[in-house]
């Protein structure tokens, strides 16, 4: 839907609204005229309900509004001497539309001295739960939101099984486009093969205004562009549609920003031409090939090198090593020889963007490409179409098509395009084991969800009982920074201690 259409369709709610509540806002003593003025009928029919008027603002805030409305139709049924249980659930299942029974209907009066208190412990409890549920899908939402990481594509900066908190509002935070989906889960329900998302209604994509812009070498968590294709490595040839909110969440690190020309030389990353200098958390690592002889290196030394992937094949080791534990390895007695595997340059690898025989890239020895910045114009040709392509039509949603060497957007002959939004450039540092920007390409800034800020727990599978599976150096540490991490477990235990102390002591100067 357009912005006219939502328009069009809050204009109508406020219609609705009015021709099933406004005998309601009379035996209230307010005038009939209130509950059709937009938002200030809002104001009024919670002053009805003994309610804060502040919750005005909850009605406006996308998934957030759906858990209200319910909320709203109960306390209306109530307000006007219907308590029964019937009463309530009949108001959530007519959508709110029990209202016009009482309208015009029932002979009912308004309670102006309803007690706000439930009359039962289950409906204390239902209340309870309600509202925690709208505030925590608030902070999900709009301010931060837990996530795990599920692979090694960022192995030594984040680890497998570390547990994120990402900041939604650093970059600003996107209101919700899938209108009607479950709180508190992504795409689907858990323990459930079904969506947990309905894609209509549907609302444009919009974000608020953040604190700061991507920077490069950040780390970020966006949804993966290519959800919604029949993916080049997807053997099964299966067409998932998701709409762009609940596609799967990646988290890579982003190595270039709108406007960059990006390059990778023998595996390095060169951005603008010059080598890019990574944070000094961030360590890349690649593939070796470490020849032993057939004699076998032991755990611990493996441990002392850092390795976390690799295997044993008889006389060599194929090992996924940072290039400074690469050289430390080569003087290894028992080492005859260590070979980063690279890919060489000049060959084309079908599976690396932009898929086209034009560009004999691979993964180690890639472009240059330049990332499309908001406002600016390109050529387009054969030659730059592939690029660009899949912005046009998917991320801009335009009509393109190709008749002969001529190019058309919008049925228009187009020789230039310009960008209506950002690009970046997502990779992840374990080079040779990240499905990243090099296989699928842009990352428009719309599929952006947030910035990893917090690691606030860590659990290694592999680890021998409960001491070494909880990675307790990496509970409670920043993500970015510089330096060796550090955890603030204890400061947050000691502020945990502080505050139920206060809690106690102030508990117990009440009752005296």
């Amino acid at each position: 839907m357009t912005m006219i259409q939502w328009f069009i369709f809050f204009l109508i709610v406020q219609v609705i609204h009015f021709a099933g509540t406004w005998k309601l806002y009379e035996k209230a003593g307010r005038k009939s005229w209130e509950a059709i003025v937009p938002v200030y009928n809002a104001i009024v029919l919670l002053k009805i309900l003994k309610r804060p008027t502040w919750w005005v603002i909850l009605l406006f805030i996308p998934i957030i509004n759906l858990l209200m409305f319910p909320v709203l139709w109960v306390e209306t049924v109530r307000s006007f001497g219907k308590y029964k249980t019937i009463d309530s659930v009949l108001a959530v299942l007519t959508l709110g539309f029990y209202t016009y029974y009482l309208n015009y209907i029932a002979d009912v009066n308004y309670v102006a001295e309803r007690s706000l208190k439930s009359r039962t412990e289950v409906g204390e409890w239902v209340s309870s739960i309600v509202f925690a549920i709208v505030a925590a899908t608030l902070v999900h939402t709009y301010f931060m939101q837990p996530y795990t990481i599920p692979t090694s594509s960022l192995e030594k900066s984040l680890l497998v099984g570390d547990f994120l908190f990402v900041s939604k509002f650093h970059y600003g935070a996107r209101t919700p486009m899938t209108v009607i989906a479950a709180p508190m889960v992504h795409d689907s329900l858990p323990l459930m093969k079904a969506k947990s998302y309905l894609k209509v209604p549907h609302l444009p994509y919009f974000r608020l205004p953040g604190f700061e812009k991507i920077k490069r070498n950040e780390i970020v968590v966006f949804n993966w562009p290519v959800d919604t294709v029949r993916f080049f490595r997807d053997k099964a040839n299966i067409h998932i549609d998701k709409p762009i909110d609940k596609k799967s969440n990646y988290v890579k690190r982003c190595v270039g920003i709108p406007g960059d020309s990006l390059e990778i030389r023998e595996g390095y990353i060169y951005i603008n031409g010059e080598r890019t200098v990574l944070p000094d958390r961030a360590l890349p690592q690649y593939m070796n090939k470490v020849e032993t002889d057939g004699q076998q290196l032991s755990a611990a030394v493996l441990k002392r090198y850092n390795v976390t992937e690799g295997g044993f094949y008889g006389d060599y080791y194929m090992l996924n090593l940072t290039d400074e534990n690469a050289s430390k390895l080569k003087s290894n007695p028992l080492v005859k020889r260590v070979t980063k595997l690279l890919s060489p340059k000049g060959e084309y690898t079908e599976s690396v963007f932009p898929h086209n025989s034009q560009y004999a890239w691979s993964i180690d020895n890639y472009g240059p490409i330049y990332i499309p910045e908001a406002g600016k114009t390109v050529k387009l040709n054969a030659k730059s179409l592939p690029f660009y392509k899949r912005i046009i039509e998917v991320y801009e949603n335009n009509n393109l098509t190709i008749s002969g060497d001529e190019i058309f957007i919008n049925g228009k002959l187009a020789t230039t395009y310009t960008f209506k939004q950002d690009y970046y450039w997502m990779m992840g540092d374990n080079r040779h084991n990240s499905e990243d920007a090099r296989y699928w390409g842009y990352v428009p800034f719309d599929h952006v969800v947030g910035k990893p800020v917090f690691i606030w727990f860590s659990w290694d599978t592999n680890g021998q009982g409960l001491a070494e599976k909880i990675r307790w150096e990496r509970v409670f540490t920043t993500v970015h920074g510089s330096g060796k991490p550090v955890s603030y477990l204890y400061y947050f235990i000691g502020a945990l201690a502080l505050w139920y102390a206060f809690s106690f002591f102030r508990k117990r100067k009440k009752a005296e």
